[in-house]
């Protein structure tokens, strides 16, 4: 698992950057607290159109002024800008922080489209700056320990992944449910997520053929009617002969209140990822030897803000523009061919 700075060993190498944060609902908010807990930023200014979430905020960070919106928070002389605002606005914002010099940490989707999320990596790289996005799965324990079977030859040759993001509920605002904000449903909300996993676990390896199917309610989703879908497979076909199964939806009467799971299979034994008793946030993970198992992790392990921590922690070690986020764009690649477009 990548190392977490200490404070000291921040404090020694520069000065803690100044961070504004543009969004700060409940995952706003989260991210928040896990980058101050690192004492890694310094929380200087707060943006949210709902008063609310905004006091909120200011309560974790009684320092930080409350402004309105990203050219004032972008008038603060910031080094870093944390975005958790509706998915529709998250390539536009971006950019504006990369072009005034500021580095992005953003919520996913980065963009609705490929072309979006290009657009913005070109903007990191044009302006030198650190640039991720809150693909927080990688960093629990469970998928660090399959990801370092996998790269030690533990499994063998991994041929086939099957990957799950079942949600009972579905979100609860209103703009994830309109396809011109959100830029799709389950698929753009939960099966990024799946996608990014598989892709990062068997090396970015290219994708040759999708095929997927996209329900609404149920039914065949009509591209043009403004709905979204509330459950999608898919199957990516990758260049290294391996196929990846993927399942995501929203409201899915599956008996408990998410079914979340990562798996992968080798010509000398496989791993697994998943969530226990229902739960969005505690999961356990074992290696495959034919029908014997081992644990690799168990509850508890606090993943949901590690990506945000150390997103803080580089950006204090003085971190540029870094190559490898330009990946992003191959995983919004993917979306738009689970969509067909």
């Amino acid at each position: 698992m990548s190392e977490i700075l200490t404070a000291p060993a921040i404090h020694a190498a520069t000065r803690r950057p100044r961070v504004g944060f543009l969004g700060t609902g409940w995952i706003g908010r989260h991210r928040m607290q896990a980058m101050l807990a690192a004492d890694a930023v310094e929380a200087v200014a707060i943006a949210d159109p709902a008063p609310d979430a905004a006091q909120a905020a200011a309560e974790l960070a009684p320092g930080a002024a409350l402004v309105d919106g990203l050219d004032a928070l972008l008038d603060r002389d910031l080094d870093g800008v944390v975005i958790a605002t509706p998915s529709a606005l998250h390539a536009e914002q971006s950019i504006a922080a990369l072009k005034r010099g500021v580095a992005v940490f953003c919520q996913k989707p980065l963009g609705r489209t490929a072309a979006e999320t290009a657009a913005v990596v070109e903007a990191a790289r044009a302006a030198d700056r650190l640039l991720a996005v809150d693909l927080s799965y990688r960093l629990t324990e469970g998928m660090q320990r399959i990801h370092e079977a996998v790269r030690s030859g533990a499994l063998g040759r991994v041929f086939a992944a099957d990957l799950t993001f079942h949600n009972a509920y579905g979100p609860d605002k209103p703009w994830f449910y309109d396809a011109r904000q959100a830029g799709g449903g389950c698929v753009m909300d939960l099966g990024v997520h799946l996608v990014d996993l598989a892709l990062w676990m068997l090396d970015f390896a290219a994708v040759e053929r999708v095929e997927s199917r996209l329900l609404a309610a149920g039914a065949p989703l009509d591209p043009g009617g403004g709905q979204v879908e509330d459950y999608a497979v898919a199957a990516l076909h990758l260049g290294g002969g391996q196929v990846v199964r993927l399942a995501c939806s929203w409201r899915l009467q599956a008996g408990c209140d998410a079914e979340i799971s990562a798996a992968f299979y080798g010509d000398r034994g496989g791993a697994a990822m998943r969530n226990v008793g229902g739960s969005f946030y505690d999961f356990e993970a074992d290696a495959f030897s034919g029908t014997q198992r081992r644990p690799l992790s168990r509850p508890p392990d606090a993943w949901g803000g590690r990506a945000a921590a150390q997103w803080a922690q580089a950006l204090a070690r003085g971190r540029r523009f870094d190559p490898e986020c330009a990946r992003l764009v191959q995983v919004a690649e993917t979306l738009d061919r689970i969509y067909g477009r």
